[in-house]
């Protein structure tokens, strides 16, 4: 059998060393990009119109809404019995009287409470009125047109709250700090034995029958 032999290469003497740096360079500069702004898009719907107000509102626990803005009645909206109410907030008076008149004859034009059903409440100076009932797709925005005509009518009763509360302060401050026209200095009125009208000598005494007071 013949034999082959097979001669390696040999080895070439070049020794391949990794360098003792590698070389890294830091690209500094920036980019930006600006992006095009959003574009913003308004429709308008002439058929929808946005109202602001502002109420002292407080719910009660059955959902009732109590409105405390006005300075001489407060106002309940019974959303259960469909009803509004006019409560004396101090004490009833015929400016009490006046306050509620003109609030329910607002609600009544601006269609808010039915006519014929604006009567006297069962509390004592209280004025109620059944609430008219919003047909179709707009029944839930009721309560909101409810509070915004009570709010328009509060709005126009202010110059009447705060004349009143002017006049209140003036008397106040009468009473308080008089002019010099109406007030006097600690002694600068001398002293006398009777005064005012009423004697205090020579008078029938009611205790003792006959007798009179020396």
């Amino acid at each position: 059998m013949p034999t082959i032999n097979i001669d390696r290469e040999k080895e070439l003497g070049v020794n391949i060393k990794p360098e003792d740096k590698i070389p890294v360079y830091v690209d500094n500069s920036l980019k930006v990009k600006v992006a095009e702004p959003p574009l913003r898009v308004h429709v308008h719907d002439p058929t929808k119109q946005k109202f602001e107000f502002k109420l002292r509102v407080r719910r009660a626990l059955n959902g009732d809404l109590m409105i405390f803005d006005h300075s001489d009645i407060d106002i309940m909206v019974l959303t259960e019995k469909k009803k509004i109410v006019a409560f004396a907030k101090d004490m009833m008076s015929d400016v009490v009287y006046g306050a509620e008149n003109r609030l329910f004859t607002h609600l009544r034009r601006q269609g808010v409470v039915a006519y014929d059903s604006i009567q006297g409440g069962s509390v004592y100076g209280s004025m109620e009125g059944l609430m008219l009932e919003m047909k179709g797709d707009k029944q839930p925005e009721s309560i909101d047109y409810i509070l915004l005509q009570i709010s328009e009518w509060i709005t126009t009763e202010q110059p009447y709250s705060k004349s009143s509360e002017a006049h209140e302060e003036m008397m106040d401050d009468h009473l308080l700090d008089p002019d010099d026209e109406y007030s006097t200095e600690l002694g600068e009125i001398p002293h006398e034995d009777e005064k005012g009208g009423i004697q205090q000598n020579g008078m029938f005494s009611p205790y003792y029958y006959g007798r009179y007071t020396y």
